[in-house]
């Protein structure tokens, strides 16, 4: 009954006009930021461990920003999920970058594109994937009738998306070696044996190593690629990463990633999650960043 309820609850903002999903977004991020949830204090907390330099205002102000697009991302996504891949194009205001996306594609390199939690990356996943063939992992939500709509929703232009299990990683290797995309977000923090520590905005974070051994096993390209919030719709960003993300050394390559992460962020850094607690897991001998009860 409450999966029902929940996807009810999600269709029926998904019929909100773009404007008004996100004014009620806008609403919602005021009053997380007035009941200091959970999310709040989470950005408060990293912005603090990463900027500590910063004067305290400041961060409570990007803080405060952030609340409001996190809100906003929760309101227009439903819309993304059931609209056409038409209306979508049709709320893309520009396109930073295409060139390198469109020659990634005409080559027969296969090509990873890596996108941080930055503005709504669900945009660019949907409109990729009418661009090219387009592989990427999924880990449905606990909730089946909300996974299989969410999952319906993003293959809807024409993307694959396959476990994020040894499988997955397999298909994924696969589409590279085919010269065809895939799509992975390299700031999510990984279980500890798929994953090392690399500096993050100047702390430790564990850091992923898919990308690296997906980058070190075919003779794929990197592009950096990120889709921010503006008025009337989204800006497309695409950028190829470092020549360092390509050594074989682990050390460099993920290193290399998590700057481009922070380049990505910098273009709008009250669009990056900041909620997300990503410092979670600490290299030995450091105490979580992280208070009780948030």
């Amino acid at each position: 009954m409450k999966s029902a309820l929940a996807l009810s609850l999600l269709k029926i903002i998904s019929l909100l006009p773009l404007g008004l999903a996100r004014f009620f977004g806008y609403i919602m991020g005021v009053l997380m930021t007035i009941f200091a949830t959970v999310a709040y204090k989470t950005t408060q907390q990293n912005l603090g461990h990463c900027f500590p330099d910063n004067p305290p205002k400041a961060n409570r102000a990007l803080a405060k920003a952030r609340m409001k697009h996190l809100g906003q991302a929760f309101f227009e996504t439903p819309g993304l999920w059931r609209r056409p891949s038409s209306w979508l194009q049709s709320k893309i205001v520009a396109v930073e970058g295409e060139s390198y996306l469109k020659d990634a594609i005409a080559n027969d390199r296969g090509t990873i594109l890596l996108i941080p939690h930055q503005g709504n990356w669900e945009v660019i996943g949907l409109w990729v994937a009418k661009q090219a063939a387009m592989t990427s992992l999924y880990q449905p939500p606990k909730n089946r009738l909300l996974g299989n709509w969410i999952k319906k929703s993003r293959e809807q232009t024409g993307a694959n998306l396959v476990p994020t299990n040894v499988r997955g990683v397999a298909a994924l290797l696969k589409a590279l070696n085919r010269g065809e995309t895939v799509a992975i977000l390299p700031d999510q923090q990984p279980p500890k044996a798929s994953g090392d520590f690399a500096p993050l905005f100047g702390k430790p974070a564990l850091t992923m190593t898919l990308a690296y051994n997906l980058l070190n096993r075919s003779n794929s390209q990197a592009l950096f690629c990120t889709a921010l919030r503006e008025k009337g719709g989204w800006r497309l960003h695409f950028v190829p990463a470092d020549q360092a993300i390509y050594s074989e050394d682990q050390a460099i390559s993920l290193k290399a990633m998590n700057q481009g992460v922070e380049s990505i962020a910098a273009l709008a850094m009250d669009q990056y999650q900041w909620e997300y607690k990503r410092y979670r897991t600490q290299p030995e001998g450091c105490s979580s960043i992280y208070s009780s009860g948030s």
